[in-house]
């Protein structure tokens, strides 16, 4: 039997990179998956994909920073495959690098409510249908700036050390009720976030050099260390941040 068999999880931010191939790494595992993100058409395709492995998916029209359109997401998954055992909080915005003298008050506001407030919405409203469902696990993507400093990234840092701190708290609060939360910390991955930067010889040069390995990372890595911490052999880690970085953090 797979890792994953009847399971139902909930993966944010799956219209493409991480989340998108972490939504097709749980199908394989033998999940249903909700693909929750607010592009329809590249929603659309990852669940075609999660289809064409053999799995059964569902897209969720949704925008993370409005609470109403969380609850519907998680009560839409629960409408059409009866419950929900895990999720993948992996939406998240970056924008581009630049000192905090310099950053406006609307960049702040929108890094803030999509990668803090609207991590805590999700987790706000699946943890109640993970615990009807009978327990799971959530995971959390944080960063490597959430990690350590890095110029011209503030506020971005600061968002993802709040989604640690988010990670680490309802963990603690729900230990002992059979729902395991942990977060993912990803070095620089091949995602369309840096698909612009990876484009130039030398931003490949530059990206690939911030890690000890030289290289940057691929998206199943990422999807690869998810399901780990959502399998029965990470039972007993809960609160944890796993880093998968090339060893940017060390």
């Amino acid at each position: 039997m797979k890792t994953f068999t009847d399971k139902v999880v909930l993966v944010t931010g799956g219209t493409s990179g991480i989340g998108r191939a972490t939504a097709l790494a749980f199908a394989r595992e033998g999940a249903n998956v909700a693909v929750v993100g607010r592009r329809e058409t590249e929603g659309k395709e990852t669940v075609a994909l999660i289809e064409q492995a053999g799995g059964k998916g569902l897209f969720v029209q949704a925008d993370l920073s409005v609470e109403e359109a969380v609850a519907f997401s998680v009560a839409r998954t629960v409408e059409v495959f009866g419950g929900l055992h895990f999720a993948f909080n992996n939406a998240g915005i970056f924008l581009p690098p630049a000192p905090i003298t310099e950053t406006s008050s609307d960049a702040i506001d929108r890094i803030l409510t999509v990668n803090v407030r609207g991590t805590a919405l999700c987790m706000k409203h699946q943890i109640p249908a993970i615990l009807k469902s009978g327990g799971g696990g959530i995971v959390n993507t944080a960063s490597f700036l959430g990690l350590r400093a890095f110029p011209g990234s503030a506020i971005y840092n600061a968002s993802k050390f709040a989604v640690i701190g988010l990670t680490k708290s309802a963990a603690v609060e729900f230990a002992s009720q059979g729902v395991r939360i942990n977060a993912v910390c990803p070095g620089v991955i091949d995602t369309p976030m840096n698909e612009e930067l990876r484009a130039e010889e030398s931003g490949r040069d530059f990206l690939n050099g911030l890690q000890p390995m030289k290289r940057t990372g691929r998206p199943e890595e990422i999807a690869g260390a998810v399901l780990y911490l959502c399998s029965p052999g990470a039972g007993f880690i809960t609160g944890t941040t796993l880093s998968v970085d090339g060893g940017i953090t060390v």
